[in-house]
């Protein structure tokens, strides 16, 4: 397509900018090779073949999805390799078995004797064989099993014996969200990583081989000092990054790559308010950076260009109408944006922004729109 400028875009719009984009890509590259480990990129932030080959080592993937949609999706683009790091539940073993058949190489999680004993009575009615690796909780911040139950033994070697392959173990250091110093990351960076492996060498005791040792969060993955004993890390929003990782010091507010295009559509100057064409329905109800030290309300405002405005955020949404205003409260200093002036919100989370949207304009250096992506959304 040939180059378009901003305000030829209907609003309220997603911006994807491209070179900013890439350099959070390389960066992530860069980690891994220094810490020696593979890479399975989460796709489930951007749900785009467009920004997942940019991402992956192969056409092939490797990749991690969080939806078996997703799974459809990027095995329809030819990617073979695919992590579901959802546990698995009955209802979706008969989507599990198409795309088994599909030739997809579809590894699932579980954590429970439950859903272990449900697999092995589905695997004789599989025409494929199926490859699990074993969820461990290493910070109490969502599912899993803890790094010394008994069950982790007892479900893997029950597993085996049914004829379902047990690659290994997965966790997901969730809990890196909330910490409040690099250092703590680097401290949570540890703890997952000993948690994993400390759960495969308890697999490999049990006579089973735990090739798979699989750790993963953008944080953790960008502070981990070492990660000796691990095979692969997940990560995702670090292709974007946001004002949540912002918030962590993960990345700086220049590192993000995304933002939404809105349009002011009116004032309340005795409010000191600016009145915008993107509310919730643009930017999500997301407001992950409340619990941080700066609170960015909906979103931090940038001008056209990028460039934040120093003290303005979204500070109310409704629907389909934002609020700017100066975090101070004081009605009387203005963003002095008129009618029909663009600005862009940078997000607080990356996946729930972006999942408003059917696609990105993807925007090059000079700030003009060189391509459209499209994205997908839902289950």
């Amino acid at each position: 397509m040939s180059e378009r400028n901003l305000a030829t875009l209907e609003t309220p719009c997603l911006l994807l900018d491209e070179a900013r984009m890439q350099n959070n890509i390389d960066h992530m590259r860069g980690r891994m090779q220094a810490l020696g480990v593979s890479f399975r990129p989460h796709v489930k932030t951007n749900k785009s073949i467009d920004v997942s080959r940019r991402l992956m080592d192969t056409s092939e993937g490797p990749i991690t999805v969080s939806t078996l949609r997703e799974a459809d999706y990027f095995a329809s683009h030819g990617v073979k390799d695919i992590l579901y790091a959802v546990c698995i539940a009955p209802n979706k073993l008969a989507h599990v078995s198409r795309l088994l058949q599909e030739g997809v190489q579809l590894s699932l999680i579980l954590d429970s004797m439950e859903a272990a004993q449900m697999l092995a009575d589905a695997a004789p009615t599989m025409q494929h064989p199926l490859d699990v690796l074993i969820e461990i909780d290493s910070d109490g911040h969502r599912s899993g099993l803890v790094p010394d139950a008994p069950e982790l033994t007892e479900i893997a070697c029950f597993l085996d014996a049914a004829g379902v392959n047990v690659k290994g173990v997965l966790t997901h250091a969730g809990g890196s969200y909330d910490c409040r110093s690099v250092e703590a990351i680097r401290a949570m960076a540890e703890q997952e990583r000993l948690a994993a492996v400390t759960a495969a060498n308890r697999l490999r005791a049990a006579g089973l081989a735990c090739p798979v040792v699989s750790v993963g969060s953008t944080p953790t993955a960008l502070f981990a000092e070492h990660l000796e004993g691990v095979t692969e890390v997940r990560a995702g929003v670090f292709v974007f990054f946001d004002l949540v990782m912002a918030g962590l010091n993960v990345c700086r507010t220049d590192d993000i790559a995304i933002s939404v295009l809105g349009t002011v559509i009116g004032h309340q100057a005795a409010k000191g308010w600016t009145i915008i064409d993107a509310g919730w329905m643009a930017m999500s109800r997301d407001r992950g950076t409340s619990g941080q030290v700066t609170d960015q309300g909906y979103g931090l405002v940038c001008d056209e260009e990028g460039r934040p405005l120093e003290g303005f955020i979204l500070v109310g949404a409704n629907q389909e109408h934002g609020i700017i205003a100066h975090r101070s409260a004081d009605p009387s200093i203005s963003p002095q944006l008129a009618v029909g002036d663009q600005v862009r919100i940078l997000p607080n989370h990356a996946c729930s922004t972006a999942a408003q949207y059917a696609e990105y304009n993807v925007l090059n250096k000079s700030n003009q729109v060189v391509a459209v992506w499209p994205r997908f959304n839902g289950w």
